[in-house]
């Protein structure tokens, strides 16, 4: 009979704790082995096969190892594969969990993930291609800087502000920074804003070169059709079309739209009890990157007329066939449409642009997935958004 053992992995960058179990029915979880080695690949192999001599087997045994989604990424999951060891990597927020527990070290969760691979309590996170995984990297790189410029600029206006100057107008507009050169203040006082400024303007462009480099990967073979298509969506441009395509990777893998938007941690949660019904804010689990994206997008959409197509959004529609252009047409009003409507009966602006993310997810799954002939699973009993 083919026995089957399981070894759950709780990875650091500083160690690793191994935990080999064998799934039982009915009885006592039977655990073989655990075991806190150096954070190396080749020491799980070692333990695989101290772990055969043990139990004495010959070729009526099959293993695999699991660990948690966190700072190793990928590597580890290569490193087994490669070696001839099945792999899987789990997603934390579907893992099972000890209510209550009170106590955690690196050997209970071990032994948690060994109890997760063996009943099958979790969800494994897609693995992408080693193309996808660099493309993506590469836009975080992107992003991370963008985040530095926002954190500069916020140096900046504290830095004149401090000083007793303050801008009336729009700020970072080309008056701005005409204002913020032209800005009479003390020697060491102008030579630490000039700085500043000079940092700025190098940051700035690092992202334009960037973007552009974002423009050429974006129009390779193997991503240019499906960043087109996303691309005739409202506030989808080739940066946030092109992340959609690489960390998603499969989406076909989702039977649903709804399913793709909870993935993506953009439905609500919910804490009913008896005839209680509560619900709460968006459940923020999955993709956080792809969430914000969409989030951010769908902040765009929230502007402007319904049925309203700006020069822009034409020009990324040149060139696509009718079916594609008419069931973006159809999102974008929709969409449009919902957020005005609930703007109308009260909600929240964060809680209906919320709500028109998660229906633009469903409408991006449709797309990519090939069932545009339908809402794609955007169905019009969207429950309501809490804010949170």
């Amino acid at each position: 009979m083919n026995r089957i053992i399981k070894i759950g992995m709780d990875v650091h960058s500083t160690n690793y704790t191994l935990c080999a179990m064998e799934p039982t029915i009915g009885a006592e979880d039977r655990v073989f082995g655990e075991i806190q080695v150096a954070p190396d690949y080749k020491e799980i192999l070692l333990f695989i096969e101290s772990l055969k001599m043990k139990l004495g087997f010959l070729d009526d045994y099959s293993i695999e190892c699991g660990y948690e989604a966190g700072c190793l990424g990928y590597t580890l999951y290569h490193q087994l594969t490669n070696a001839g060891i099945k792999c899987v990597i789990l997603a934390p927020t579907t893992m099972l969990s000890t209510k209550g527990k009170r106590i955690k070290t690196d050997k209970r969760d071990a032994h948690l993930i060994a109890q997760c691979l063996c009943y099958g309590g979790y969800h494994p996170v897609y693995i992408p291609t080693k193309e996808d995984d660099a493309v993506k990297e590469y836009i975080r790189m992107r992003d991370d800087h963008k985040q530095m410029l926002k954190s500069l600029k916020q140096q900046i206006n504290a830095f004149v502000l401090r000083h007793g100057h303050q801008y009336s107008g729009t700020k970072w507009t080309i008056k701005h920074i005409i204002w913020l050169r032209t800005l009479e203040l003390d020697p060491m006082y102008r030579e630490t804003l000039d700085e500043y400024m000079a940092s700025h303007e190098e940051q700035e462009a690092k992202i334009e070169r960037y973007d552009k480099r974002i423009e050429e990967i974006a129009a390779e073979e193997r991503y240019q059709e499906s960043a087109r298509k996303l691309g005739c969506f409202l506030g989808i441009s080739t940066h946030t079309a092109l992340s959609l395509i690489v960390e998603t990777g499969d989406f076909i893998r989702f039977a649903k739209g709804n399913i793709y938007a909870a993935y993506l941690g953009l439905t609500p949660g919910e804490h009913s009890s008896s005839t209680s019904v509560n619900r709460l804010g968006l459940s923020k689990a999955g993709n956080t990157h792809l969430r914000c994206l969409l989030v951010e997008a769908a902040r765009s959409i929230c502007k402007g007329a319904v049925g309203h197509k700006s020069k822009r959004l034409r020009a990324r529609q040149i060139g696509q066939s009718a079916e594609v252009i008419a069931y973006a047409d159809k999102a974008n009003t929709r969409l449009r449409s919902k957020y005005y409507r609930m703007i109308r009966h009260g909600k929240a602006k964060n809680v209906a642009v919320a709500a028109v993310a998660r229906e633009l997810a469903c409408f991006i799954w449709g797309m990519m997935s090939g069932n545009i002939s339908t809402v794609s699973g955007a169905d019009t009993s969207v429950p309501a958004v809490s804010q949170g």
